[in-house]
């Protein structure tokens, strides 16, 4: 752990002092000529300016999403296809040179930043061979009449992705709307939209037509809240914080726009006596630790059988120390920088509450020796923790694990269902039959068995309660990306008189 000393690397071509947005195919400034300032958080120094989007610039750009919708919803599905296919083609020719970017970004770890440009390429390719296959179903029913169901493309969409993972969640929200055929205003958060606006850029390159994808920068509360209210946008789909989901709801529902969101998490993972004690506390380091604790799914309550309990803390804190927080460039890696000062202090606030509510620090809980400039937070595990306490109810988002004893399944069950939240868990059992019985009685979007991963495309994501509503990866979003259609038509050879003489 220690000071970042990056040679400095000749610019790419993305690396600009100024990034302009995405309107209608051209690269555009905003209509006031404001900009904004984006920060690189692992040096804590001035990355670049960005286009500060308005209400004008909004209405410009849902305006040329709604222009373009009839083009791109009634093109063949086949067509479309081919398009993401080159859209995940361009990803995975310049990985080298997103990665890089994303990590001045962001700040998280290089190694993890190339995992996601993987993971956006899957979601491209695997929507796009969804395309061709969004259809109905043929209907039985009496009396000479044919049913049948159409699935056409929803419209304009608003879709507004958080700071965490910046270039993945982008391509979650518009590969399945584009092979749906919808149009989209992407707006990206304001302390990372450096690699949103440089995807929007390869869907113009890849043959995505002008108005299609349009990618819009500036502060959530104006632009963001504007867009989700706003009268022709027809769906909202919305990725971050729990309290800034309710206020997108409420703006949405004054319009009765289709909304999906995925939210926050207080995930469990839960540790049974007969598990794989040292694959358990390998794991459970990742799942929390992994983009420096600032993922929404990742399991930062950590259960534990209390016959196992102190055997289970040994392995982990000898594993917890091994992990590497550095320089983000540096490919060996493995923690880097938290987002920006605000999110260090709300973390270090947290750790400090939470040992004053009587937690004891296990590990962590401050700065890496000889890491002043960026954000670093090293990583941090309370225990003796009540599930009542603060640090176990609220997201704290940062690398902090909080440790809970139980003493048997049935406890684990009721402690990881007491949470606001249900977005993901993970199990940890040697046992077929409990694992199916857990697995059943989380309520939560997602379970894990004897594994710490929990996106894949293919396989749904997205919350119980207050971790939000709605699934993305997986075939479910072609529900949420499109309108369902019944068609009633009589075919019988004398015509239909229902009154009679």
């Amino acid at each position: 752990m220690t000071a970042i000393v990056t040679p400095e690397v000749q610019r790419s071509s993305i690396e600009r002092d100024h990034y302009q947005m995405i309107i209608n195919g051209q690269q555009v400034d905003a209509a006031s000529g404001e900009s904004f300032d984006t920060y690189n958080p692992a040096r804590g120094q001035h990355l670049a300016t960005v286009a500060k989007a308005g209400p004008e610039d909004v209405d410009r750009a849902v305006a040329a999403a709604r222009a373009s919708f009839d083009k791109w919803s009634r093109m063949a599905g086949n067509q479309r296809a081919r398009i993401m296919i080159k859209i995940a083609d361009l990803l995975r020719e310049r990985t080298t040179e997103i990665a890089h970017l994303e990590v001045l970004n962001n700040g998280k770890a290089i190694q993890s930043v190339k995992a996601e440009i993987n993971q956006a390429i899957d979601d491209f390719e695997f929507f796009a061979g969804a395309a061709t296959k969004i259809m109905g179903t043929t209907l039985p029913l009496p009396g000479r009449h044919l049913g049948y169901t159409l699935r056409e493309p929803v419209g304009v969409c608003g879709q507004i992705i958080p700071w965490n993972y910046p270039l993945m969640m982008a391509a979650w929200k518009l590969a399945p709307a584009l092979a749906c055929g919808n149009t989209i205003v992407l707006k990206p958060a304001s302390a990372t939209p450096l690699t949103a606006l440089i995807l929007g850029e390869i869907c113009l390159a890849a043959g995505v037509p002008a108005g299609v994808v349009n990618v819009i920068t500036g502060p959530g509360d104006v632009v963001g809240s504007y867009l989700a209210s706003h009268p022709d946008v027809d769906k909202i789909a919305f990725t971050g914080e729990t309290g800034t989901g309710k206020l997108i709801a409420t703006a949405a529902a004054g319009t009765i726009k289709r909304v999906t969101l995925e939210l926050g998490g207080k995930s469990a993972n839960v540790v049974f006596e007969d598990a794989d004690i040292e694959a358990a506390a390998n794991a459970a380091a990742f799942s929390i630790y992994y983009s420096a604790g600032q993922s929404c799914e990742a399991r930062s309550r950590l259960l534990v059988h209390e016959s196992v309990h102190d055997q289970f803390l040994e392995y982990f804190v000898a594993r917890v120390q091994k992990i590497k927080v550095g320089d983000p460039m540096d490919p060996t890696t493995q923690v880097g920088s938290l987002i920006s000062q605000k999110q260090w202090d709300v973390v270090n606030g947290y750790v400090q509450q939470g040992q004053a509510e009587g937690a004891k620090l296990l590990t962590g809980g401050q700065r890496p020796a000889g890491m002043d400039d960026g954000y670093f937070y090293l990583p941090t595990a309370l225990h003796d923790v009540k599930n009542s306490m603060s640090v176990a109810q609220e997201e704290i988002f940062g690398p902090v694990l909080v440790i809970i004893p139980f003493k048997d399944e049935k406890e684990a069950i009721q402690l990881a269902n007491d949470s606001i939240y249900g977005l993901a868990g993970t199990i940890w059992t040697n046992n077929l039959a409990r694992a199916h019985r857990v697995a059943g009685s989380i309520r939560t979007g997602h379970i894990s068995v004897n594994s710490p991963f929990t996106a894949f495309p293919g396989i749904p994501f997205g919350g119980y309660k207050q971790s939000g509503y709605g699934r993305e990866m997986s075939l479910d979003a072609i529900n949420l990306y499109t309108e369902l259609k019944s068609v009633l038509i009589y075919t019988g050879e004398k015509p239909l008189n229902p009154y009679g003489n």
